[in-house]
């Protein structure tokens, strides 16, 4: 299992498919490649201090080291979202979860990505002229 390290690959999997899992958002993006899959994992700093996130990290990791070689496709980036759940869950819970969430990842049953944003429009000055 090869990880995701590159921020760009992070940006590229958060703007393809996505799938709510449980206590988890998968997001995923096909590659175009033959290369195993990679995974990513992405926990926040509102789930907690650095113990319970290193915590959240490793449970996360050890159930996608299980889950991906039944599930994953090659060619696929995965990321794994962590919420603060992920740490009270049953470990075989968060396998079945991952499992089921890369499987919506493929079926077509997910939600699509968010639409891009516009950048907002600066209000003119006060003397009228638009701000440069």
């Amino acid at each position: 299992m090869d990880r995701l390290v590159k921020r760009k690959d992070f940006l590229a999997a958060a703007s393809a498919l996505r799938a709510n899992s449980g206590p988890l958002l998968l997001q995923g993006r096909d590659r175009a490649d033959e290369a195993p899959a990679r995974i990513g994992l992405t926990i926040t700093k509102k789930h907690g201090n650095a113990v319970v996130r290193n915590r959240i990290r490793r449970r996360l990791r050890a159930a996608a080291r299980d889950a991906l070689p039944r599930a994953a496709k090659d060619g696929f980036d995965y990321v794994i979202v962590a919420r603060r759940a992920a740490l009270g869950t049953p470990f075989t819970a968060l396998i079945h979860d991952i499992e089921r969430g890369i499987a919506r990842l493929h079926s077509g049953s997910r939600r699509p990505p968010k639409p891009a944003r516009e950048p907002a429009q600066s209000p003119p000055r006060a003397d009228g002229e638009p701000l440069p």
